[in-house]
Order: structure tokens, then sequence, then C-alpha cells
């Protein structure tokens, strides 16, 4: 496969965005859709590599699975490593045993569905989560795993056939998207429609068309026709980081205008203005590392939260510096002595990849099990003390008695029945072991706590 380095400048104006948006720059309000243009790079290229082998009867799935495992695991599971120190001093036991839940996903290549079922990708919460990023990638490798195997059993039926049945699957798969941002009952519907490969795999295909017509039928635009597509490719993409925000219902129709500005910019020759543009030195070097730097702007922006909130703009730009330099050494000591195969060799490779879901699977099991390692903060111990903090938010008998269901609930003084009720979400129910002490000096209150969080007291708002 020819090398084109405007496709890995074009990957820098993909994770740069992105950076931005979860730093809180206003003006890149839009800078999530950095996703979508990866997921179209990433078909156009994986798609290219496949077929260019198949045609010429050299494809090996398990070289595919080699190559796959030496781009994503390694830097992936060096930055997992480096922030469970951190991780341990200063999370609090709650947050760690979230993590230990993410770290089996994570591993396990089903992170998407594990924040799928969580609160959200755009809740507050979630900004102190480090591994929250790795949705999408979840997402390409679901696609990894699937994609090459269905490209094995219809390559033989011809390409026709075929695209002819991809295109089916982009149909099928951008329907759902559409039906779950728009016409979704439940928050869980269009939740699951961002983070879940069925509604993202169109996004993916769209790269994989773009490799099937230039492989098999060449690239047919002229120079006033490329100049004009590439351009317009960009404007897309830049209209979309620039007027597009959260609220913005993703994946559906409005995904098409970054989608299609890829795919343009793609099918464009490298001798567009645009295309040296994003083609020059400096801009092709971020997107050498816009992996590396993907993966560790979310830790070091979660663990600085957590530390110390809020930020201003300049100590995000701060942070993104720190990112983009820890992606350069990644890059630099990991990815890349990873990807040879003279300092690795297959079997190392695929050794290595087993210790290390192993590793983070088990250590995922125990953050989890032991609910955080709460006794690992004198803090957290002495408040546990003073308020009579329960070890769990136990479904209690009173609580089965007073409401006949399964909700949980705590109450001031079980014995009697309660007076008052604090009722709402993670803002409300962090009040309640304060209120406590204050209330049981009072006989004639009994405070009951009953909420969850991420749900508020709303009727028809479901965050």
């Amino acid at each position: 496969m020819k090398y084109r380095a405007e496709i890995d400048g074009l990957r820098a104006l993909a994770v740069l965005p992105v950076i931005l948006f979860h730093a809180g720059f206003e003006w890149f309000s839009g800078g999530f859709v950095g996703v979508d243009v990866f997921f179209v790079i990433s078909g156009y290229l994986i798609t290219t590599i496949i077929i260019s082998e198949m045609d010429e009867d050299k494809f090996s799935i398990i070289n595919f699975y080699e190559r796959r495992a030496r781009r994503i695991l390694p830097a992936l599971f060096f930055v997992m490593a480096v922030s469970i120190p951190f991780a341990w001093y200063f999370m609090l036991p709650s947050q760690l045993k979230e993590l230990g839940d993410s770290l089996i996903s994570v591993a396990l290549f089903v992170s998407n569905i594990h924040f799928w079922l969580g609160s959200g990708y755009f809740a507050v919460v979630q900004a102190e989560n480090p591994l929250l990023h790795t949705w999408s990638l979840a997402v390409e490798e679901q696609f990894y795993i699937f994609f090459p195997l269905f490209l094995l059993v219809f390559w033989r039926l011809g390409l026709r056939r075929l695209i002819g049945f991809l295109i089916i699957i982009f149909l099928a798969s951008f329907s759902m998207a559409n039906w779950a941002s728009f016409f979704g009952w439940h928050q869980k519907i269009t939740s699951a429609g961002f983070f879940l490969i069925p509604t993202r795999a169109w996004e993916l295909i769209v790269g994989s068309f773009l490799a099937l017509y230039l492989t098999f039928y060449g690239n047919r635009v002229g120079k006033i026709w490329g100049e004009l597509c590439s351009l317009l490719g960009l404007m897309l993409i830049l209209f979309s980081i620039l007027v597009f925000d959260r609220t913005a219902p993703f994946p559906s129709i409005y995904t098409l205008i970054p989608v299609i500005g890829t795919g343009l910019l793609i099918l464009s020759s490298s001798d567009t203005v645009v295309q040296k543009i994003l083609g020059v030195r400096m801009v092709v070097g971020l997107g050498l590392i816009s992996y590396s730097a993907y993966l560790w702007h979310q830790p070091v922006f979660a663990f600085a939260h957590i530390a110390e909130t809020p930020f201003s703009q300049s100590i995000y730009s701060i942070l993104i510096l720190v990112s983009l330099s820890l992606a350069y050494f990644s890059w630099r000591f990991v990815e890349k002595p990873f990807r040879s195969r003279l300092t690795m060799s297959r079997k190392t490779i695929f050794a290595l990849s087993a210790v290390g879901i192993s590793f983070f699977v088990s250590l995922g099991i125990l953050f989890s099990y032991f609910d955080g390692f709460a006794d690992r903060s004198p803090l957290y111990v002495e408040l546990k003390k003073e308020t009579n903090w329960p070890d769990s938010y136990n479904k209690t008998e009173e609580c089965k008695r007073i409401y006949g269901g399964d909700q949980y609930c705590l109450i001031s003084d079980i014995s009697s029945e309660p007076t008052h009720l604090l009722l709402g979400d993670s803002h409300a129910n962090h009040f309640y072991f304060g209120l406590k002490k204050v209330i049981t000096k009072n006989s004639e209150y009994n405070l009951l706590m009953t909420g969850a969080g991420g749900c508020p007291p709303l009727i028809g708002i479901d965050m």
C-alpha cells in the first residue's frame, strides 16, 4: 500500500479537535466529530490493506491480527499501566471500583458496551474517568475482529456482490443510527446509538467504499475537481468542528457532514493545495503521534480533574502540552519498537498481549471485588467512623418495607418511620451524611435518602 502523508495529516485534523473539545475550548464545541473522521480513515486503511492482499492471494488472518495487536495494544496497555498508580493515589473508592470495571472492559475490547451501560459520554461525572475515550477503540477493535472474516466469506462471490452486501449493511446501520438518535424513547437507546458498533459501522464502511473504489477503479478525479473536492471536504470537517455541539444527535444524518468531508479528502489526490497543507511535516508529525495523543489526553485531564477543579484555559493548554509530550514518548519508545518484527516476533507479541489482557482483567476484578480498597484512604476511614457510613448502599429490609420494591436507600434511624425525604441525583445524595449528622440530634426528624447518580428528580428528564 502506497504511503500517503496527507492521511497522517488528516489524523492530526481528527485528534486535535477531540483534545480541544475535552479541554472545554468553546470554539471546538463539535470537536468530538474527530472520532468520526478516525472511523472513516480506519475503514479506508484496513479495507485497502485486506483487499490488496486478497487480490494478490497473500492475505493471512493471523498476520492481520498480529499487525492490529502491534498497532493497538502496546501503547494502550502502557497508558493503562501508568494510570494505575495515579488512580490508586487520587481516586475515591467508588471511582477506583468503576475504574476496575473499566479495566476489564477495555482489556476485553468491550468498553463501548460498558460505557453505554453507564452514565453516557457527555455526563459531567465521566470527565473524571481516565478510560472513557476507549469506547471508540472498542468499536474499531470489534470491526477489526469481524470485518476480515466477512471479507473472507464474501470475497469469493465477486466484487459486485461484495459491494452489494456492504451497501445493505451500510443502510441498515445508518437507519439504526438515525432511529436511535431521533426516535429512541429512552436515554439508553440514544446512548446505544452513540456507543455501539451496529450504529457506527456505516462510518467505517464509508471508508471501505473509498478503498474499493480507489483500489479497483483508480482516482479519476481531475485536477480542478480534486481541488474543489479537497477544499469542500476540509470545509465540511471544519464546519462540523466549529458549529456542532454536544446537543447534536450523533451518529445520525448530521454525521454525514464530517464523514463526507473525510471521504472527499481521501478521494482527492496528493497534488491539491489542501492535501499539500495536510502533508506539511509538522502536521504529519502530529498525525504520527495521534493514536498516542488520543490515548494520553483523557487520563491526563481526568486525574487533573480529580486532583483539583476547576481549570482555566491556560491550565488546560499546559495539560495539552503534557499529553502531546507523553504521546511523543510513547510513540517513539513504545509504538515504534513493537511495530517492528525485527524487535518483536509474532510469538512474543501474542504472548505479551495475552499477559497484558490477563493482568488488567485480574486487576480490574480486584478493584471491583474489594470496592475500590476503601481502607487505603485514611481520610475515608475517618469519615466512615464519624458518619457511621455503611460499607455499601444495601437494599435494606426497611427500604423494602416502605417501598415494597428494590430501591436502595439509607435511613437515619431504621427503628422508626422516616419524616423527611432527600430525593435527587448524586448532587443530592452527597448531602445525606452531613444532614443525617445534624438531624439525628433532633428526635422529631428521621431522614430517608433515595436516589441515584445521573437521575435528577424531574419527570421526562434522563441524564
